[in-house]
């Protein structure tokens, strides 16, 4: 995937070509919209040319993609090892759907940026993202399906819905989260997780 290569730096920052592109990317993303960034902005504030942009991301569009990439792999891999182990289902779920609370609401900008600008994505960009997203809901309901299949969850209610329920909560942890507020990332995640179970539980 675009954006994984490291680079040595170029201009006046010390980190890798690649990394400083996309805190750049993201910081102006999240200030004025993806819309309205264009890449000239992106490598005048980042120090590089737009040669050094185009090597590792290829295009603006790649930049986005990226942002949201890199922390859908990072839920995807968690949520592997959680599914994998060998916990009860209903644990196995609660700490699935905890992490992926807690991980969206500190890349907050990254998710915030991808949920409003995804519309704006290339088709086969889009088409990719879809893609992995169906990847990590499929293995997250299969969660729900274990336990239905074994009695532990109600099965009345389908899993599609279930799953739909709880990332419903995540997509708009961006439009009212602030980490200045009375929550913790773990107790929003907690609570989004626990009230999850209880509409499970037979």
């Amino acid at each position: 995937m675009a954006g994984t290569k490291d680079g040595g730096g170029v201009g006046g920052g010390t980190k890798p070509v690649a990394q400083r592109l996309l805190a750049t990317a993201t910081r102006l993303f999240a200030e004025q919209g993806y819309d309205r960034t264009s890449v000239q902005e992106i490598v005048d504030a980042a120090g590089v040319t737009k040669g050094a942009l185009y090597h590792y991301f290829g295009s603006k569009d790649d930049l986005l993609h990226e942002v949201y990439g890199r922390v859908l792999r990072l839920q995807q891999e968690r949520l592997d090892h959680f599914a994998s182990s060998g916990a009860p289902v209903e644990q196995r779920l609660r700490d699935a759907a905890a992490d992926v609370v807690v991980t969206t609401i500190e890349n907050l900008d990254d998710a915030t940026i991808f949920f409003r600008s995804m519309h704006l994505l290339s088709p086969e960009k889009d088409k990719q993202v879809r893609a992995e997203r169906r990847r990590y809901h499929e293995r997250f309901r299969a969660l729900v399906e274990e336990g239905q299949r074994t009695g532990v969850f109600a099965a009345d209610i389908p899993a599609d819905l279930i799953v739909d329920y709880h990332f419903g909560s995540v997509h708009h942890l961006g439009t009212w989260y602030r980490a200045d507020g009375p929550l913790t990332p773990q107790q929003v995640a907690d609570h989004l997780a626990e009230l999850l179970l209880r509409a499970l539980r037979p």
